[in-house]
Formats: structure tokens, C-alpha cells, sequence
């Protein structure tokens, strides 16, 4: 896994659904405990992230008059595959082309091959969808209509020489990445290698300077959903893995942005942004283990996505349907059914092996239901008597959350 860097990290409140609570037992004599509530708080805030393209059209009087068009050097060998480049007509995928031809150059001023009743606005927005690496398009722009063609006014973030500039750090930045990545490693763990290290790496913050592509993200490690979305699909194409650029909306956001990614021949659904834990340590004034991540969003379903996500209904993208990636089964968090005995068993073996968390994420919301109130009220004080008998520790905290639209409870044992 990636190290998580060394700072203070500002925990965010974002989806409802989740509840936190933090437990001190004192230990009165073997074999007893009680549980006395610390602060339990229910957090129902929200994440507003901003990701969209605007773009302003400005439309002159329509004339007759020709367009002198550049020669289109760009071959459709070179655009062909790319996700969204496939999703528009011919003409389109020309207009495609010219605008990734005139945005390399930076030039001001695009003349194209779209007149009044085309939608360039749209081309050029499936380009950046496709394109992270085009990192200085501000993605808005203006246009002065004709009748047969359109000269296209694109916004850029940076000149030229402040792009070579910022080039040379992403680069950089992508090698240092890198150093962390098995020569040995598979698909599938590249792809959990990227989720974990722009989680471990990047702080969402609204007010990252060029929060919407990937120079926020690699260089500034600051972004919102955009920038962890480019920045983990720069990555992936970089290692030669497909991942697309999906847009929609998230539970209590107007807007919002994650993956879609391709192992082994199946489609997963992935959101880097919503990797990071979704509490606030500072309501108990507990500092919780730095290196948590949430596994819900990494190589997921349609169906899972779709519990806090709904991708727009412009595009149809790739069915995900194969959950033989769960995180949580592939690791032995995951419970099909309650056995009280198995899983007081598995939190004793994760005590015994002084892990800081354990996690149970059931299958279904029934099973979780079944679980819950025996979980909190019976399993966890077992559960503690046992690290405060093996640690010999007269009071014992620990922190627990509850993730109902998971189906998950995770808990913190703090070992002082």
C-alpha cells in the first residue's frame, strides 16, 4: 500500500447513512466490563463538489462566407478505442480531432468543421472526458457560429512555457508514483494500488487551485472529484489499464465524477473520492488510524454504485456486474450470514493480531439488519474483554462505525 503522507488531514462530512460512536470500557475484573457511551453522532452533512465544463456560446450572424480549416494532421488511428470519441457520429469525431489538434497547440482560436446545427460544446467536452493529459484546457469556451463551420475560442489554465513547467512535475510526480508498483503486479493490482495511493496522497479540498484536472491532484495533492478521477485515469492508461471517465451525480451533490475501469475483461465501477472514510474524528476528539480506506468503491457493482451514485442517462456505459473483486471477500470481511460465534471470533483473531480495525460488511441489508444491535451491544463488549485481558489494560476504548448503506459496522481498538 501506499504511505499515507505525514500531515493533518481534514476529515470531511459527506453521505448519510453513517454513525460513529467511541466506547470506553473499564475493566472491574476478569471476565467483566461495561460499556459507557463516549459520543455517538449521526452525520448527515454533504461534500458540494463542482466538476462541470461550462461552455458559453456566442453566436455571430450566419454567413456563407468559407473557412479557412487547417489540415487535419491527427489520424483517427490515434482516437479510435478512446471511450467517448466512439460515442459520436462521424462528422463528430472529426470536429473531435480538430479540437485536440488546435488544444496541443494552445491555439486561441479553433476554426472547425461544425456549423449552427451541430454541438462542438458537447465534442469538446467528450474530449477532456477522454483526454486527463490535456491538463491546461480550462474546459470552458466561447464560439462564433456560421453557417458551414465554427471558430472555437478554448480557455486554458496556463501559456505555454507554465505548461512545459507543470508537464515536467506531473511527470514527476507519475514517477515517483510508480516506484511503488510490483513489476509482478496484475490488473487488478495496479488498480487497487492507484485507489489506495491518490487516497493516501491527495486531500479533497473545494479550493485547490486547477481542482478539475490532474495537476491538482499528482503535483498539488489537492482536488476535488475531477482531479482524483483524471488523476486516477492519467494513471491507469499509463500503466495500460482502460479507465473511463464517468460522470452523474452522487448522493447530496449536485454534480460528481468517478470510474469505470477494466480488468481482466470486466467492467468495474471505482470513485477514488469517496475511498476516504466518511466520519469526523474531531466529534469524539478521537484521532482515528490514518490509513483507513474505504473498499466499498474499489472494483464494485452497477448495483453497489448505484446505492449513492446515478450515472447520467446521456451515456450508456459499460455494465458492471461482477462482484469477483469485492474488497471485503477477497480479504475475509465478508459475511453471507450471522453466526455470533464466527464473527466474536474473527475480532478476537483481529485482536490477537493487533490490528487497529475490523471490519463486517454483511451481503444483504436483512443480514445486517439481524446483526446490528447484537454486534454493538453484545459482540463488542466480548470483544474488548478480550484486549483488555490480552493487554493487560484496565479501560479499553474503541470506535465503531455504522455504515447502513454499506451494510458494514467497522471498529477502531485503541491498544493504550
Amino acid at each position: 500500500m501506499a504511505q499515507r503522507r505525514k500531515r493533518q488531514r481534514k476529515w470531511r462530512k459527506r453521505r448519510t447513512g453513517c454513525a460513529a460512536a467511541l466506547i470506553i470500557f473499564v475493566m472491574l475484573s476478569a471476565g467483566a466490563a461495561y460499556g459507557i457511551p463516549w459520543a455517538v453522532d449521526r452525520f448527515g452533512g454533504q461534500v458540494r463538489e463542482t466538476f462541470s465544463e461550462t461552455v458559453e456560446k456566442t453566436v455571430n450572424t450566419l454567413s456563407t462566407e468559407q473557412a479557412d480549416v487547417p489540415e487535419l494532421t491527427i489520424p483517427a488511428e490515434e482516437t479510435e478505442g478512446d471511450f467517448y470519441y466512439e460515442q459520436l457520429n462521424g462528422s463528430e469525431q472529426i470536429v473531435y480531432r480538430e479540437l485536440l489538434q488546435g488544444v496541443r497547440e494552445m491555439e486561441d482560436c479553433i476554426t472547425i468543421h461544425a456549423g449552427r446545427d451541430e454541438h462542438p460544446e458537447k465534442v469538446y467536452e467528450y474530449l477532456l472526458y477522454d483526454r486527463p493529459e490535456l491538463f491546461w484546457c480550462a474546459g470552458s469556451s466561447q464560439m462564433t457560429v456560421y453557417e458551414e463551420y465554427t471558430l472555437f475560442y478554448p480557455e486554458y489554465t496556463c501559456m505555454y512555457e507554465e505548461r512545459e513547467q507543470r508537464q515536467s512535475e506531473i511527470d514527476a510526480a507519475v514517477s515517483d508514483c510508480m516506484t511503488g508498483v510490483d513489476s509482478a503486479a496484475g490488473e487488478y493490482e495496479k488498480i487497487r494500488y492507484v485507489y489506495e495511493y491518490l487516497v493516501n496522497t491527495v486531500d479533497y479540498d473545494e479550493n485547490a487551485p486547477d481542482n478539475q484536472n490532474i495537476y491538482s491532484a499528482l503535483v498539488g495533492k489537492s482536488s476535488v472529484c475531477a482531479g482524483y478521477s483524471r488523476a486516477a485515469q492519467y494513471l491507469l492508461n499509463n500503466m495500460g489499464i482502460e479507465c473511463i471517465y464517468v460522470v452523474g451525480t452522487a448522493q447530496g451533490q449536485e454534480a460528481h465524477a468517478w470510474n469505470i475501469v477494466n480488468c481482466g475483461g470486466k467492467y468495474y465501477q471505482m470513485d477514488v473520492t469517496f475511498g476516504d472514510p466518511v466520519f469526523l474524528s474531531s466529534e469524539s476528539g478521537e484521532n482515528l488510524p490514518g490509513n483507513i480506506i474505504y473498499y466499498d468503491y474499489l472494483c464494485c457493482t452497477d448495483e453497489e454504485i448505484m446505492a449513492d451514485h446515478m450515472p447520467t442517462d446521456e451515456i450508456v456505459y459499460p455494465v458492471c456486474e461482477s462482484d469477483d473483486l469485492n474488497y471485503y471477500r477477497m480479504n475475509g470481511m465478508f459475511y453471507d450470514s450471522y453466526d455470533p460465534q464466527i464473527l466474536l471470533g474473527d475480532m478476537n483473531e483481529s485482536i490477537y493480531e493487533g490490528q487497529e480495525m475490523f471490519v463486517c460488511k454483511f451481503s444483504s441489508p436483512e443480514i445486517y439488519q439481524k446483526a446490528h444491535d447484537a454486534v454493538l451491544e453484545e459482540l463488542f463488549p466480548k470483544a474488548a474483554q478480550t484486549l483488555g485481558s490480552v493487554y493487560g489494560l484496565e479501560q479499553v476504548k474503541y470506535t465503531y462505525i455504522e455504515d447502513v448503506t454499506h451494510n458494514k459496522i467497522m471498529v477502531f481498538w485503541n491498544y493504550q
